[in-house]
């Protein structure tokens, strides 16, 4: 979780450029999109503004962001707390070739950062929940206080306008004395509340009822100067509803209080208000003859004093600020009924802006800027879903077996073969490829002697050979190969090989130590592929020095190869591997599985669940 909150404050700066870009297009094809496609496209944003939790997969957010990873390399120091794992029992008689020896790492201080910013965020969550609470509580005592309209020449309005717009909903209207503008409230049971104070200012006296229709047509039609106004302020309540304005008002408040510390994500929120005004004034006009444009615009001239912002949410209303009344009213003034041509020019500009802003979602995934899984294109494999849940039991994790004589794969939970964790001490295998190849040891020679510093295990406190650094998986060992390549060389070869996630920016030596780079089971067993074929084109002689160096035991099924590795945090083993291949007389079967838990999930468990399947498999005895 602290992971997510450092990326979603990461997206949150995409979302800032997003949004200005956004308003830039909108401002370039100002006179090609109406007024409602304008409102429309901030739709396009309330969706992006979900996608940070959304687990999308398609870019390498991580290599855009690989300068920024302190927030979570900072995290990796030893602690001086020593974990060890082996077998309860050993099927092949050895009792020491499954040992797998790591040191715990820290949760350190990216961990007290991300929790700090994860309260912080949390926190003001709450606190606009509170508001909202707040919010919600005045609307239940309006709706106590207020009382159906009783106005009758107001309610005869109110139906003709129903009827004009051909909404045939009961939605009920009250008057109050608490608003200062009209307002619409509600998705499934709308109701609208009407101020008092606006009925007052209504002069009877100038009142004069025209029947203007056949009264077969519509009985109810009016035409009065007086009831102008409040027609207008009628019909632009409903066409908030006929466009379910009350749903886009829910969605508003929630991206308000999601991102409540993100200012330029609540002035687009703003502007999508204001465009939602705009769009609705456009929606009446179009209801209108171009004689009734200035008096609709005089109407909110007349009430801009008195409409003024509102406090609830929750509702839809005539309402807004100084600035976005003057917006509306030039709008007004400037409006002219579109042409078919410029409403062909507006729904091209809709379609490019909406494909432009779709194409950046993938990198606003915080799934997406961890690249959290490996995208396996299975569809041109031949795959076969192993139920091995009994074998796990409690554990999260995840089982694949590659048969290579037949190409057939066997994998006991996919989305879990694909996702990407670290991998611990089954790296040393290609770490120790890495430095054959350059020459720091040579499979003739591959001593490295102790440095004298006292390790908790009495097999790190001595001189050391590829073969027993790798029995023992002596970190310093490795670490030292790591420290003659030099990051650079480190990167590079990683990046050759293919190896995961490729991300190294956690630096040396603690990058496979639970922290930046990572990889999936899947990738595992590709990778063993590989190096059992030398696909790398690296010294033949090396590969099978690598080989003999994880070389597990012999008998008359086979010979068994692997690795074990154990990520510790704060001295709980979190994630435990085991991962390897089985050479027979007539095949080959490479294997990985992975195992997840708060607590003992280590490299011995994963290998005595894998030696249990090997074994009912008939693959390993």
């Amino acid at each position: 979780m602290t992971d997510f909150i450092i990326h979603f404050l990461i997206s949150n700066l995409f979302i800032s450029g997003i949004i200005g870009l956004l308003m830039a297009v909108k401002h370039l094809f100002r006179n090609s999109l109406s007024g409602r496609m304008q409102y429309h496209l901030w739709f396009l944003l309330l969706g992006l503004l979900a996608v940070p939790f959304i687990p999308l997969r398609s870019v390498r957010f991580s290599r855009i962001f690989s300068r920024l990873a302190f927030f979570q390399n900072f995290s990796v120091s030893y602690t001086g707390n020593a974990a060890r794992e082996q077998m309860t029992a050993d099927p092949t008689g050895n009792m020491d070739w499954l040992n797998d020896f790591t040191l715990s790492v820290s949760s350190g201080t990216s961990s007290v950062t991300g929790n700090i910013l994860l309260g912080i965020w949390i926190a003001g969550i709450l606190v606009m929940v509170v508001f909202l609470v707040k919010a919600f509580l005045r609307l239940q005592n309006l709706k106590q206080s207020a009382l159906p309209l009783q106005h009758p020449k107001i309610r005869r309005l109110y139906h003709e306008c129903l009827h004009e717009m051909k909404i045939t909903k009961n939605i009920p209207i009250y008057s109050t004395a608490f608003l200062k503008s009209p307002m619409i409230v509600g998705l499934l049971r709308p109701r609208i509340y009407f101020p008092i104070h606006l009925i007052s200012d209504y002069d009877e006296n100038e009142t004069e009822i025209k029947n203007t229709q056949k009264p077969s047509c519509n009985p109810y039609r009016l035409e009065t100067s007086g009831l102008r106004p409040i027609r207008y302020m009628l019909l632009h309540e409903l066409q908030h509803y006929r466009h379910k304005d009350a749903l886009a008002n829910y969605l508003i408040v929630l991206a308000r209080i999601i991102y409540w510390f993100n200012p330029v994500v609540w002035l687009a929120l703003r502007e999508m208000q204001c465009d939602r005004e705009v769009a609705c004034d456009t929606s009446v006009l179009n209801m209108l003859d171009g004689d009734s444009y200035g008096d609709y615009g005089n109407t909110l001239i007349s009430f801009a004093e008195k409409i003024s912002h509102a406090s609830i949410p929750f509702a839809v209303n005539l309402s807004g600020t100084m600035t976005q009344m003057k917006r509306r009213i030039m709008n007004i003034a400037a409006y002219e009924t579109p042409t078919l041509k410029k409403k062909l020019k507006g729904m091209a500009a809709f379609l490019l802006t909406s494909v432009l802003l779709t194409s950046l979602a993938p990198i606003l995934s915080t799934y997406a800027a961890e690249d959290s899984h490996y995208r396996w294109k299975s569809s041109s494999k031949n795959v076969t879903s192993l139920d091995l849940s009994s074998y796990f039991g409690e554990y999260e994790g995840s089982f694949v077996l590659y048969n290579l004589e037949q190409d057939v794969w066997g994998i006991y939970d996919i989305e879990h073969a694909s996702l990407r964790r670290s991998p611990d001490s089954t790296y040393k295998m290609y770490d120790a490829l890495f430095g054959l190849e350059e020459g720091i040891i040579t499979p003739e020679d591959s001593k490295m002697e102790w440095d004298g510093e006292n390790y908790p295990f009495k097999e790190w406190n001595a001189d050391q050979t590829l073969t027993s650094a790798m029995r023992s998986s002596v970190n310093w060992y490795f670490q030292g190969i790591d420290k003659q390549l030099g990051s650079a060389s480190v990167k590079n070869y990683i990046q050759k090989i293919g190896y995961g996630n490729e991300n190294t920016e956690a630096g040396l030596p603690f990058y496979w130590l639970e922290s930046s780079l990572k990889i999936s089971p899947i990738e595992q067993v590709e990778q063993l592929v590989r190096l059992y074929n030398n696909a790398f084109g690296f010294q033949p002689e090396n590969v099978e020095a690598v080989k003999d160096s994880i070389c597990l035991s012999l008998s008359e099924t086979g010979t068994i190869y692997g690795k074990t590795g154990t990520g510790s945090i704060d001295d709980s083993n979190v994630n435990g591997w085991f991962v390897g291949y089985v050479e027979t007389a007539g095949n080959t079967y490479f294997f990985a599985a992975n195992i997840g838990a708060g607590a003992d999930a280590s490299g011995a468990n994963a290998a005595e669940i894998t030696m249990s399947v090997l074994s009912d498999m008939n693959i390993w005895k």
